[in-house]
């Protein structure tokens, strides 16, 4: 299959403290990642690179064959759906919701004097309605709640059918019908053979979408274990992730961790 990410030997240093530390991955086509790790452990930094809105200190990144760095990431940006608390906060508060995810069309955040077509305002509209937020269209963006910003920036990471989806947190802050929401539409997303690779930052396994593929396990910058899913999301990889003895179940597709007693 063909690789669309590719981390080799990378390295990221801010302030004489490693933030990532010598990891390499490769991500292809088809597949469905989740980075999980405890605060600190580099899964945003991670993301950020994957994303190039951030460069390495050392190592090597390759986006969608594209090597970081000898590329012009506004060619290459496009190409890639991206939904974090980031960006999040680039978003015009007085934008209507509907302009959130048009405008990544042109790779912006706010709509000034570019002109879009009608297939793009149709293909918005549909990607709302896909993820339960078209009845908000015309609402402004910071009128929503947490959770359908959430969908919204989900909406906009599709709407220019990117070649790899990267989402940093999607679950954070949502309730637990929003987060149980969430996760049944992530999970019809990661099942449909037409969508792009995916790349998902979570804290907690029970986020994790049946039909996820693989996983990576970070700490302090290091990869504790990466890989097919079943092989990283055992009970030993996560007590040697979260320095904690957890005990990890796993139920109709479903994971869920607790400490062990």
């Amino acid at each position: 299959m063909t690789v669309v990410l590719s981390f080799e030997d990378v390295s990221v240093v801010r302030g004489g403290k490693k933030l990532l530390d010598s990891l390499s991955l490769t991500v292809r086509e088809g597949e469905r990642w989740v980075v999980m790790g405890p605060n600190g452990a580099g899964k945003t930094t991670f993301l950020q690179i994957a994303a190039s809105r951030m460069h390495p200190t050392s190592g090597t990144v390759e986006i969608l064959g594209e090597r970081l760095g000898a590329v012009d990431v506004f060619e290459l940006r496009p190409r890639v759906g991206l939904a974090s608390s980031a960006l999040m906060g680039h978003i015009p508060a007085q934008e209507k919701v509907l302009d959130v995810v048009v405008t990544a069309a042109y790779g912006v955040t706010g709509r000034w004097r570019e002109e879009y077509e009608r297939f793009d305002e149709r293909r918005a509209f549909m990607l709302l309605e896909q993820w339960g937020v078209s009845t908000l269209l015309n609402r402004s963006f910071g009128q929503l709640s947490e959770g359908e910003k959430k969908r919204v920036q989900v909406a906009r990471a599709l709407m220019t059918d990117p070649e790899i989806l990267l989402l940093d947190e999607p679950g954070g802050g949502l309730d637990l019908g929003g987060r149980e929401d969430l996760v049944a539409r992530l999970t019809h997303l990661a099942r449909n053979p037409d969508s792009p690779a995916m790349v998902v930052v979570t804290h907690h396994v029970e986020e994790v979408p049946p039909g996820f593929t693989h996983a990576l396990l970070l700490q302090e910058g290091k990869a504790v274990a990466s890989g097919p899913i079943d092989e990283v999301l055992t009970s030993e990889n996560l007590t040697a992730a979260f320095d904690l003895p957890l005990e990890l179940t796993v139920e109709n597709g479903r994971r869920f961790a607790t400490a062990r007693r």
